[in-house]
């Protein structure tokens, strides 16, 4: 009785594509019999010394001198869909356990290969097409790189970073790796902001990680050669830089029109500024250091809310490529750090002011002193039984500042806040999130905090249920 062939990996069809996956198993030092019904092929792989037979992927017959029990994957490549087809049924027919990998031509063959029993089937078109979109998305990133080298070299001195308002941790890591850039090219640069560092997370951050940050109302902005904006695109549009300053560079994820710069890039299909940042690290072959690295996976970890709001691939590769760098226990500490009490007060006021009207709820928060909290107060209501979207607005100096938080996947809060507020103020956001800005003044000369805090209430409710297209009954 003949011995069977016991190779781990068949290869049935040694066309160009059959006969390049035999050569690289074998270089892999993988064992292979590689199956052609074209002598003149088998032949020729022989001359090569690799293991080679002549069959027809359609005869029975042929699987009988294999030993299926030693075989862990059979890969069906001919060019012939119906001959791949049957091939995998027949192998299927013998062995419930072997892994089959077949080729197909077409979506619709695909679907009758896998019923015939096939594990994963390859379209050579589709494989095509994601090869094409990728060298396409490299090729717009070398390009972006390129211009964005240009800008930064034709800076004569410092570099201004600025961030929006507040900055939160996709906002500071971005600019701190755009600082990293800056210094590679030979250019040194400051991170900029306005308001305060409050967030008890955004805190933790700066102080754990060291992270040097200037208020830049306590800087003489002239020192500045050039300047640019991460996580935000405009002048006056979530931050309070002044309206004259040139911008050379904005990078940013949020959805924005008629940006003006030197170098501008903004994708609203990744969920974190800080996705971008690293993936420039990633092409320009910058390792991070332990600080940038922690700062940018952080970054990313919360402006998805742990990976799960507005996630994309591009965001779960970026954290793969930073996390063999990351220092977990100072992630750990950054997430943990006590709550303030202003954070309790404002969640009670909170709590307390709710409105709710059907699965939407409103909130007055009060006369507030740090913005910071509102983002947290709305995270929480959403928490609350039968609630899918959450409105909290506060009162701080000359201006309304409110948050959302939205989980109904018929609505998009930063377009519903848009249209409510966009224009008396600034206002926008994502499907899941947003926020929008108003100035006191369009409430007139009223003093008294009671009757201003109820002026406030109605205006913003009305013109945000409106938005909704909820009826409120007087």
């Amino acid at each position: 009785m003949e011995e069977k062939f016991s190779h781990e990996y068949i290869v049935i069809g040694c066309g160009a594509t059959g006969f390049s996956v035999v050569k690289e198993l074998v270089r892999k030092g993988k064992k292979v019999l590689a199956i052609d019904i074209s002598k003149e092929r088998v032949e020729v792989l022989r001359d090569e010394n690799y293991d080679a037979i002549v069959g027809d992927a359609t005869d029975e017959s042929l699987y009988q001198d294999i030993d299926f029990s030693k075989v862990s994957i059979v890969m069906v490549l001919t060019s012939d869909t119906e001959a791949n087809k049957r091939a995998v049924e027949i192998v299927r027919s013998i062995s419930k356990d072997v892994f089959i990998i077949a080729r197909s031509q077409s979506s619709k063959t695909k679907e009758e290969l896998e019923q015939a029993g096939a594990d994963f089937v390859v379209v050579p078109s589709e494989a095509m097409k994601t090869i094409v979109l990728e060298v396409i998305r490299k090729a717009d990133t070398y390009r972006k790189l390129k211009l964005l080298a240009k800008v930064i070299e034709s800076c004569r001195g410092r570099l201004g970073i600025f961030t929006h308002d507040n900055p939160d941790p996709d906002a500071i890591s971005s600019a701190l790796a755009l600082k990293e850039i800056a210094r590679y090219y030979g250019v040194e640069a400051d991170i900029l902001y306005y308001g305060d560092i409050m967030h008890q997370e955004n805190r933790a951050m700066v102080n754990l990680l060291e992270i040097e940050m200037l208020k830049a109302d306590e800087v003489d902005l002239s020192i500045y050669d050039k300047f640019a904006i991460v996580d935000c695109s405009k002048p006056g549009v979530n931050n309070s830089i002044p309206q004259n300053i040139h911008i050379s560079i904005v990078i940013d994820h949020h959805p924005a029109e008629d940006v003006m710069a030197d170098f501008v890039d903004i994708r609203t299909d990744v969920g974190a500024c800080a996705t971008i940042l690293t993936e420039y690290l990633k092409e320009m072959r910058i390792t991070p250091s332990r600080t940038l690295a922690t700062a940018l996976f952080f970054g990313i970890k919360t402006e998805t809310n742990n990976f799960k709001k507005n996630t994309r691939t591009a965001d779960f590769l970026a954290a793969a490529f930073l996390y063999p760098f990351v220092d977990h226990e100072l992630i750990e500490k950054m997430e943990g750090p006590a709550i303030s009490t202003e954070t309790l007060d404002v969640l009670a006021t909170a709590i307390k002011n709710r409105q709710v009207y059907s699965s939407f709820l409103i909130s007055f928060a009060g006369y507030i002193t740090n913005r910071d909290v509102l983002p947290q107060a709305a995270d929480f209501l959403l928490r609350l039984e039968g609630i899918s979207t959450v409105l909290v607005f506060g009162i701080l100096k000359d201006k309304v500042y409110i948050s959302a938080r939205n989980k109904d996947v018929r609505i998009n809060i930063g377009e519903v806040l848009k249209r409510a507020f966009g224009d008396v103020g600034s206002a926008g956001g994502h499907a899941h999130s947003g926020g929008a800005q108003i100035p006191l003044g369009i409430f007139g000369e009223v003093t008294d905090r009671d009757a201003l805090a109820k002026l406030v209430t109605e205006a913003i409710k009305k013109r945000f249920l409106n938005a909704l297209g909820v009826e409120v009954k007087e």
